[in-house]
């Protein structure tokens, strides 16, 4: 398997990218591809090169990148997300995969991991050259900041979040440098106290040794706060059908009733499946739940992404 830095064009931001190629040996001839999608403050060298490198030694070309305004992408202002260009985004992998020789552009997948699993769905329901979707711990973006991980949180939360985005509109507009939105606080004490188990998961994740990378994302702007507001990720899912859905999610997930939500809505070939023990992140690195993941996964991919896919 071979790893490349590759860089691609998305609504004219530059995207960075590492392509995936497995060892051809005995498979002549383009081969089936999937473009995967990092979460929410993530980089391409975190869980979506994970997956996209297990998926490329189960003879998949992979293509996992950094999404635009973070990473080693390009894209101002910094720290931006947004769910429209996320979508566009993937839209825009597709279309790279597409042009290789090495890719049949008739057997293209998706996978999305915590909020491009969310990303996906829309991205995947208005562009019909992706064949198969897959998602892990799949999360809406918008839901998770209205409503909280466990789909608990009180209104006003995000009330008050909108209130500090418009605050900052207006210190931008005055030509003040505009606040950002910290992601993540300095210990993981404070973590628990603001997300329960579910906030220390991603602090042991993104701050600490075991998963730590310097261009990660640390803080959003503002304004990705009322651009989620007005997204719905699950709204195009019916759109879907007939190709087929495969969710994978942690049974210990706090998320969990996110892909229960999309999986309902979905009128095509779908699957739910459970990956028992497992919390959110732990489906992001732990070997003992990416294992089975992956082996759902891929299985999933050969069976839909052949010949016959390209309807």
């Amino acid at each position: 398997m071979a790893k490349t830095t590759v860089t691609f064009d998305s609504a004219g931001i530059p995207l960075a990218g590492h392509l995936y190629s497995p060892d051809t040996a005995g498979a002549p001839g383009p081969r089936p591809a999937i473009v995967v999608g990092h979460p929410g403050t993530g980089v391409k060298e975190q869980t979506a090169g994970h997956y996209a490198r297990r998926l490329a030694e189960r003879g998949f070309v992979t293509l996992a990148f950094d999404a635009a305004h973070q990473g080693e992408s390009g894209g101002e202002p910094r720290g931006l997300e947004d769910p429209a260009q996320r979508v566009e985004d993937l839209k825009a992998a597709v279309s790279y995969l597409a042009t290789r020789g090495d890719v049949d552009a008739e057997r293209i997948g998706a996978l999305g991991i915590c909020a491009s699993g969310g990303y996906v769905l829309p991205a995947a329901a208005g562009d019909r050259r992706i064949k198969a979707v897959g998602t892990v711990s799949a999360v809406d973006v918008s839901r998770q900041f209205r409503l909280g991980a466990d789909g608990t949180q009180d209104a006003a939360v995000f009330q008050g979040m909108l209130e500090a985005a418009a605050a900052a509109r207006t210190a931008e507009a005055r030509g003040e440098t505009p606040p950002v939105l910290t992601l993540f606080p300095d210990t993981a004490d404070q973590a628990r106290a603001l997300g329960g188990e579910h906030g220390v998961e991603g602090f042991d994740y993104y701050r600490t040794a075991r998963a730590r990378h310097p261009r990660a994302a640390d803080f959003f702007t503002w304004s990705s706060v009322d651009k989620m507001a007005g997204f719905d990720a699950f709204a195009a899912v019916p759109l879907l059908g007939p190709r087929p859905l495969l969710m994978v999610v942690g049974s210990r997930a706090v998320t969990a009733w996110m892909s229960v939500d999309a999986f309902q809505r979905a009128t095509g070939p779908k699957e739910l499946h459970w990956i028992e023990g497992a919390g959110h992140v732990d489906l992001y690195d732990r070997e003992r739940y990416v294992d089975p993941a992956v082996e759902k996964l891929a299985g999933f991919f050969t069976r839909n992404l052949d010949p016959a896919a390209g309807r």
